[in-house]
């Protein structure tokens, strides 16, 4: 990935690849979760502490060498075992239970190995099989070439018992042509010994698709992308140009939401029923209930919160600001660590002055309340019900309900002044052309 981030903590949709593997995993709810680790593993460390074991493969001699490391971890562990890839972060919850269901079977497979058969084969190891029946595995580097023309290939995804996988893996050489203990030779061995082992081959070849490098992250955003907003448009919102709208893994969208172009949702967004957000919005963590609209060219940051029927409109900042119901800031406003009462009016140019260079502090507007233009409160300022704030005020004192507050310097008048000004500038220029 040319980064100084593990590639497994890299982000699609805002979240870590290996935190979309480990959801659907967390679906199967597993006993025990074993995370392989190698190099920059204190990332890994940091970023799963608490919720997975780690067992360290050091030095990295391949995929079975580094699904033994995980042993001694599950030592007094009698169940199934399931090898995934934390590079491989989009098989489904259930994918994994079909894979852990055929591994019950009446057959009693030793092992059954995740296939999938894409278009182009390329460099993936074979899975040659008999029906659902492995028959032999290779990788493509030690394959010939009637074992090339098969189409079905291994995803690298295993399930075994317990007992069984880490027996087998004790049999595992490295006599192939990197040198390396592969994973996919416990099957291999399992079928050499009379063992069956079975195939559970997923028709999404997506959900398989392993991140390598920039461009695969870039194109498994794309993926996930196109796929979250099909599932938006059949749970009832109306995306103007989806392809331009870009969600994070857990934006929740309630129906008949219209969602103009070019809008983006951070984490932590929930929007109600019958929202409308305009054209060129960014918006996270944020909470918008029924009525509300947003933009265009709005921005929402983390703790905003739109009451039902509030407004927000071009150019205006919110953070940890609550705007109450039907109340409205339609133009050029910071709304930072503030609270807005009900039908309050917020206008053009007002900012709340919430940070002193040292502490945040809140502005309080009550409902109702009138804020001029061109207004700057600042914090801590509390303006009561009713009030209003004259244009231009800058208020530091708190406004008592139902009172006009207007803090402007007096104003100064000079007739006939500007017509002097401009009469003795144009004489200046008119000598200096003539010099």
């Amino acid at each position: 990935m040319k980064s100084r981030v593990h590639k497994v903590l890299h982000p699609i949709a805002g979240r870590p690849m290996i935190e979309h593997l480990l959801s659907s995993l967390g679906e199967l709810a597993p006993e025990r979760t074993v995370v392989v680790v190698g190099e920059w593993r204190d990332q890994l460390q940091a970023a799963l502490a608490g919720r997975a074991q780690f067992a360290v493969q050091e030095p990295q001699l391949g995929t079975g060498h580094a699904v033994q490391q995980a042993q001694a971890a599950l030592a007094d562990f009698e169940g199934d075992v399931l090898v995934l890839y934390g590079d491989v972060p989009f098989v489904s919850s259930a994918t994994m239970r079909a894979m852990i269901e055929r591994l019950h079977g009446p057959d009693d497979p030793a092992a059954v190995v995740l296939a999938f058969e894409p278009e182009e084969p390329l460099q993936y190891g074979r899975v040659i099989a008999d029906g659902d029946r492995v028959t032999w595995m290779v990788e493509h580097k030690d394959a010939d070439e009637a074992q090339r023309t098969c189409r079905m290939c291994n995803s690298g995804l295993l399930a075994a018992r317990s007992d069984v996988l880490f027996e087998l893996l004790g049999k595992v050489g490295n006599d192939n042509a990197q040198g390396e203990y592969y994973l996919p030779d416990v099957v291999n061995i399992a079928i050499s010994e009379g063992r069956m082992c079975a195939v559970v081959v997923t028709e999404d070849v997506d959900e398989v698709a392993g991140i390598n490098s920039r461009e695969e992250l870039a194109a498994a955003e794309a993926r996930w992308q196109r796929l979250r907003r099909a599932r938006a448009m059949a749970e009832g919102a109306t995306l103007v140009a989806p392809e331009t709208v870009f969600f994070s893994w857990d934006t929740r969208l309630g129906r008949d939401v219209t969602v103009e172009p070019n809008v983006v949702f951070g984490p932590g967004v929930d929007v109600a029923d019958d929202v409308t957000i305009h054209a060129f919005c960014h918006i996270e963590g944020a909470r918008l209930a029924s009525g509300t609209s947003v933009g265009p060219y709005a921005r929402l940051r983390p703790g905003s919160v739109l009451e039902e029927g509030a407004k927000v409109g071009n150019f205006v900042e919110m953070k940890q600001a609550v705007l109450g119901a039907g109340a409205k800031a339609n133009h050029l406003t910071y709304l930072g660590n503030a609270t807005v009462g009900a039908g309050a009016n917020i206008g053009a140019g007002t900012i709340t002055c919430n940070y002193d260079g040292y502490f945040k502090h809140k502005t309080e507007i009550g409902p109702r309340a009138f804020i001029g233009s061109n207004s700057a409160l600042i914090a801590p300022v509390r303006i009561g019900a009713d009030a209003i704030v004259a244009a231009g005020s800058a208020v530091s004192r708190d406004v008592a309900e139902g009172e006009l507050r207007m803090v402007r310097a007096e104003q100064l008048v000079k007739p006939g002044w500007a017509d002097r000004f401009h009469d003795a500038m144009k004489r200046k220029k008119s000598e200096t052309k003539a010099g």
